[in-house]
Formats: structure tokens, C-alpha cells, sequence
């Protein structure tokens, strides 16, 4: 018997914006899990996403999110974190339709200190902050539509974050 679990909420966004660790202290304060959909496909393959992009390529790792993302939405029950990249796939993004999104919106500057842009970052490898600014260009729209909310995490800890998320959460359910 297969069960059908809504998530609470799901949460997007840039590498650095903190969506697992945000999410950990929303679940936290919600009494609900916390799923990552990165550290499942981490744990699934037995091997990290870095080595997944090295050794199988992007089109084969975003594969594997595709359908973890989609499993996640139908199984998880608490607060879904997903991969930053993931909203950039259509069937992904068609997905997300009808669920409480967030997106955790950054500057460089913070999440150049919380990510440190080194080599675990495939899509950052190559001189990182541009990397990362030519990225959320390209994305920046895509996290927009498909978020009933947009969160701005800049200079603010996980826990005020997370409270701002709950009052959103709240102000829906009403």
C-alpha cells in the first residue's frame, strides 16, 4: 500500500539561500520531518552529487531528481527542501503546481559565506561568483513563478526565517 502525504510546504532557491537549514528549523518549530531531496538522492546512490555530475553527467543526476522531487511530492509529509537547480525542469516545475512553495531569495554576498563556493558545487567550480550570479539570473524567474512566497534570507538567521515562513503558513491555512 502506497501513502499519499502532502508536504507542508516546499522550499526553493539559490545553492546558499538555505534551504536546508532553514528547513530544519521550520520543521523543527512545525513538529514535522524535514526531507532534502539532495541528501536522498545522496543516500540512494550511495555517492555524493558532485560525484554523481563527475562520473555520470548533469542530464543523468537531473534525472535522478526529477523523480525523487516527484516521489517527494506525493510522500513527504513535513517540509521539502529541494536542490536548487530542480525548478529549472518542467516537469518539476508543473509539479510544484497546487503545493505551498517558498523561495529563499539571497545576494551573493551571503551565500558566498554559507557556501564558501568550493569544489562540492559542480555548477560552481568555475570561478564560483559569476557562476553563481549567471545562475540566479537564469533562474531567478523560474523561482518567482513557482513560489506563492518569496522569503528573503540576507543578514537573517535560520530561526527568524523559519518563524516568517510559519506566519505565512499560518495566514494560508486561515
Amino acid at each position: 500500500m502506497v501513502t499519499t502525504a502532502r508536504p507542508v510546504a516546499v522550499l526553493v532557491g539559490p545553492p546558499g539561500a538555505g534551504k536546508t537549514t532553514v528547513g530544519r528549523a521550520l520543521a523543527s518549530r512545525l513538529g514535522v520531518p524535514l526531507h532534502d531531496t539532495d541528501a536522498a538522492i545522496e543516500q540512494a546512490a550511495g555517492r555524493s552529487i558532485s560525484d554523481i555530475f563527475v562520473d555520470d553527467g548533469e542530464p543523468a543526476f537531473r534525472d535522478l531528481e526529477r523523480a525523487e522531487v516527484a516521489r517527494a511530492l506525493t510522500e513527504e509529509p513535513g517540509i521539502v527542501a529541494l536542490g536548487g537547480g530542480a525548478v529549472m525542469d518542467p516537469l518539476t516545475e508543473a509539479a510544484l503546481a497546487g503545493h505551498i512553495v517558498v523561495f529563499l531569495d539571497v545576494g551573493i554576498a551571503d551565500a558566498s559565506k554559507r557556501v564558501g563556493f568550493d569544489r562540492s558545487r559542480p555548477l560552481l567550480s568555475v570561478n564560483p561568483r559569476a557562476s553563481w550570479v549567471a545562475m540566479m539570473n537564469a533562474r531567478r524567474a523560474t523561482y518567482e513563478r513557482v513560489a506563492g512566497h518569496r522569503v528573503d534570507t540576507a543578514g537573517r538567521t535560520p530561526e527568524d526565517v523559519a518563524a516568517e515562513i510559519a506566519a505565512l503558513l499560518e495566514g494560508a491555512e486561515a
